[in-house]
């Protein structure tokens, strides 16, 4: 058996997320059905760096699994695309160590989280983006994301679905910027883990307080309160993508 690294990209506009479930369309039930083309009807489990939910997107999600034989690293990445359809891409191909573990091995992550500022909403953006029509000032947003660096404990910020206790992260850079020319607002966060939709949650905080309905500074009294419904809204998943996962 050979270990693969594979790092892809997928539109999840059209997935219900990245884990694997019975009779829905995901990212990956699509690979673990091309693998099991290219071993004759042999299973081969795929491991992911961690679960994107139904329409969220992936510029670098990475995975890895156990194939039988040694095809080269190239050859892996050309059979694998062939058989993709055209809402997955596979962007580089590795044969690692069998100690290498896609999700166990990640050191920190980046997500992106995109807003379109437009008052009605685009057609071709609502797949892609977030939606917030209203009137925003970003110098209290930039101003207030950077009361997320270092570590805190998340409570407020995580999805009463998630099943991990521990809500301590660590948050290694974010920044936020506004594109003129697109009319929308860019998030970005990198940090050793998020949390059930973490960043979702982070980002229509972050929009109230540059609508001037929180305080600049309210992100510290939400790591103290420790209570999700005092952060109340969750931005949309089609707005998300999984940046860069490093190890």
């Amino acid at each position: 058996m050979t270990r693969y690294k594979l790092t892809i990209a997928y539109d999840g506009a059209k997935f219900h997320g990245f884990q694997r479930q019975n009779e829905l369309r995901t990212v990956q039930g699509v690979l673990e059905k091309a693998l099991a083309k290219m071993t004759k009807g042999q299973h081969v489990d795929v491991i992911g760096s961690g679960r994107t939910d139904a329409g969220v997107h992936a510029f670098g999600q990475v995975i890895h699994f156990d194939y039988p034989g040694n095809m080269p690293a190239e050859n892996m990445l050309k059979a694998v695309n062939s058989l993709m359809p055209l809402d997955v891409i596979v962007k580089q191909s590795e044969i690692v160590d069998e100690n290498f573990h896609a999700r166990f091995g990640v050191k920190k992550k980046t997500y992106e989280y995109r807003v379109d500022c437009g008052h009605y909403t685009d057609p071709f953006k609502r797949f892609y983006t977030g939606h917030y029509p209203y009137t925003f000032k970003v110098e209290p947003i930039q101003v207030a994301i950077k009361d997320l660096l270092g570590t805190h404990d998340f409570t407020s910020f995580a999805a009463s679905g998630g099943v991990i206790e521990d809500k301590v992260r660590t948050i290694y850079d974010a920044k936020v910027e506004y594109r003129a020319d697109q009319n929308e607002l860019v998030f970005q966060f990198t940090g050793n883990g998020f949390l059930y939709n973490m960043v979702r949650i982070l980002v229509a905080t972050l929009l109230e307080i540059g609508n001037g309905r929180r305080d600049e500074h309210d992100l510290l009294r939400l790591f103290e309160v420790k209570d999700r419904q005092e952060a109340r809204g969750t931005a949309p998943a089609s707005g998300l993508y999984l940046k860069e996962v490093f190890y």
